[in-house]
């Protein structure tokens, strides 16, 4: 699940994304996803479209939250970081915090017009999407997330370069990690 309002903020827009930028290209981790080649890494062809939401109407969708996410998103309701991990906010069984969802399983900030109530302050892994960890992990998870997100590979689409994309996943994984107490 993630949330947009058809605004951009270009690849980089959050301080999580300015942080792992500032500290230069991820280290290369060996593993077997490494051995065979990240398949993204010359880039994918991607946008954001307007009021499409289709990431943010995922039922059951969970949006893992950083501590930044928390600061950031309670700056911008006007709220104390607690209260608002306690309104909007759930823990799930290991502790760590995440995005409340509607009753239908969809994303708590999404309007009926498919627009973010918090577009400019939203999580770390909703900037991300579609480039989460999980996604690009096979074949078939992209496969997956292709059917799902109808702005890869869009007419519009623009490359979303290789290391643009190792930025969005290691916020993913940042926003994975989540926190457990505030």
């Amino acid at each position: 699940m993630a949330g947009h309002d058809g605004d951009s903020d270009g690849p980089v827009g959050s301080e999580v994304f300015d942080a792992l930028a500032s500290r230069g290209p991820a280290p290369r981790r060996r593993s077997r996803r490494r051995q065979r080649g990240e398949w993204w890494s010359s880039g994918v062809m991607f946008t954001c479209l307007t009021e499409c939401g289709r990431c943010c109407d995922e039922p059951d969708g969970l949006v893992y939250l950083s501590r930044e996410d928390a600061e950031r998103l309670a700056e911008h309701k006007g709220e104390e970081v607690s209260a608002w991990l306690e309104s909007d906010c759930r823990q799930m069984p290991d502790g760590r915090w995440v995005l409340k969802s509607k009753g239908d399983g969809s994303c708590i900030y999404i309007r009926d017009d498919k627009r973010c109530d918090v577009h400019h302050a939203k999580p770390a892994q909703c900037r991300a999407y579609p480039f989460w960890n999980e996604n690009v992990k096979d074949d078939p998870a992209w496969r997956k997330t292709q059917q799902l997100c109808p702005g890869l590979d869009h007419p519009e689409a623009i490359l979303i370069d290789g290391d643009t994309i190792r930025m969005h996943l290691d916020a993913d994984a940042h926003a994975e990690r989540g926190f457990v107490e505030w």
